[in-house]
């Protein structure tokens, strides 16, 4: 008898295991070892991840898969009206990485949100995937699939569409058996940097 798989919206009671499981699932991500080159992953979870899930929980959606006592895969999601929150947050960084301006981490946070900022689609309404991210030893179980089943269906039936940035061939292709499309443009980070892959889900 397999492990009873659960799709969950999280709302805080489990805010330890999300940022450990966050973490620890995020900390070879293309985008994250980029921003982190010459960071430890102990200065990533005390600095950095809790105050990055704490304002998904406070303002949009952390969904999870996995048991009831373990989180597997966790994704952030935005529902985005506009783009003014992506600007602010791009003044926001660039504000901090000029205050310390040899700390090189807080320097690539500012370059990505930037890009972020001027490349988000214009298209208002839509779910934005901020990111999707599974615990190494849960990789390859389905958490991952599952999260994106149950909440590009909530997209289909409001009649929304999803759109994240790829960081990887491997993860597009992925996103594709998921019905996303890739755009015609993609971005590539500075500095050695990954080339981000736009893509949409439209039902």
């Amino acid at each position: 008898m397999g492990t009873l798989l659960t799709v969950r919206r999280e709302d805080g009671g489990r805010r330890d295991a999300l940022i450990e499981a966050f973490t620890e699932a995020s900390a070879d991500e293309t985008a994250t070892v980029w921003v982190l080159e010459g960071y430890s992953v102990e200065q990533y979870q005390s600095g950095y991840v809790p105050a990055m899930i704490d304002d998904a929980l406070r303002a949009d959606e952390v969904w999870t898969a996995g048991t009831d006592d373990e989180v597997w895969a966790v994704s952030l999601w935005q529902h985005v009206t506009s783009a003014t929150r992506f600007e602010t947050e791009a003044v926001e960084a660039r504000e901090r990485a000029d205050a310390m301006p040899d700390l090189r981490p807080l320097q690539r946070v500012a370059t990505l949100t930037e890009l972020l900022a001027r490349e988000h689609p214009r298209e208002f309404p839509h779910r934005y995937l901020q990111v999707i991210v599974t615990v190494p030893r849960h990789r390859g179980k389905g958490a991952g699939a599952a999260i994106l089943g149950d909440r590009l269906k909530a997209a289909s039936d409001a009649g929304v569409p999803a759109f994240l940035e790829a960081s990887t061939e491997r993860s597009a292709r992925l996103y594709t058996r998921n019905r996303f499309v890739r755009d015609s443009v993609t971005h590539t980070l500075p500095e050695g940097g990954p080339t981000l892959i736009p893509m949409w889900f439209r039902g």
